[in-house]
């Protein structure tokens, strides 16, 4: 059996729960790292220290109980990270040292996930400073601001300001197929309902996809013919003095290849 290198937790008599941290701190520096000793106390600091997790959380309880789980192991990374940086040579609290490191965890967490699409993180940081300019001048004037006022708080162009208002639109997004009450709070509806609209060029575009190669199987003059009429919009006097026919067989011929390409479009499908 390995003698441990430390005191155990439970023989140890401080006079306050700030004297168990230094002791294990101290032990910590003294072992080597990737050890058995060494997680064993490292743990131990983690488990001793991890009410400043659920404080830093509890500040987002709002989210709810399924988001907050997600909170707490983050913050938990942020007191690892904590825990492997700090030296007593600080001469600080390790609560005063922990806690930025947690709540910075928890931040970058929400900045990196919580955006419904991805935005570069200045717009994401000038999202957070307008919503705060926002509020304080209008809270001061008494109504929202203007673009002007906005850029001139936060010491920006005009410019970068619209550009961050633009970005705050990409934090949160609703689902096309969303539920949205009717006015009589029977009918229901999605918001799909009200925005877009059919594009009937979608069925121009099928239609020419499935013409194609039935256009393909056609002799020389007949593909003549179509080009004249439908592309360059020649009027059939004009085609049948090109080709040398009267303008009564150019109908007859456009009239006679329409109803074979729609037979084939028929057949097709």
């Amino acid at each position: 059996m390995i003698a441990r290198a430390y005191a155990d937790p439970s023989s140890i008599r401080p006079k306050d729960a700030r004297e168990i941290g230094r002791h294990f701190f101290d032990r910590l520096a003294g072992l080597e790292e990737g050890t058995h000793e060494y997680q064993y106390v490292r743990n131990c600091l983690i488990e001793m220290n991890l009410s400043l997790v659920q404080y830093a959380a509890s500040r987002f309880k709002h989210r709810g109980p399924q988001e907050m789980e997600d909170i707490v192991q983050v913050g938990t990374i942020g007191l690892i990270k904590a825990i492997d940086r700090f030296e007593l040579t600080r001469e600080v609290e390790f609560t005063s040292f922990a806690v930025p490191y947690i709540t910075g965890e928890i931040k970058r967490f929400f900045r990196d996930t919580s955006w419904a699409v991805h935005v570069p993180r200045r717009l994401q940081e000038a999202r957070t400073e307008l919503s705060r300019a926002t509020e304080e001048l209008r809270t001061r004037l008494g109504r929202f601001p203007s673009t002007a006022e906005l850029a001139e708080l936060m010491q920006l162009d005009q410019a970068e300001v619209v550009e961050a208002q633009k970005a705050s639109n990409g934090y949160a997004s609703v689902s096309l197929d969303a539920a949205t009450s009717g006015k009589d709070d029977e009918s229901e509806t999605i918001l799909a309902d009200f925005i877009g609209v059919d594009d009937d060029r979608f069925e121009l575009v099928e239609n020419f996809h499935s013409l194609a190669p039935l256009i393909a199987g056609l002799g020389e003059r007949d593909r003549r013919l179509i080009h004249m009429r439908f592309v360059e919009e020649r009027t059939q006097s004009d085609i049948a003095a090109e080709l040398g026919i009267s303008q009564m067989q150019v109908s007859r011929l456009i009239s006679k290849l329409l109803g074979r390409l729609r037979t084939g479009l028929a057949v097709a499908e």
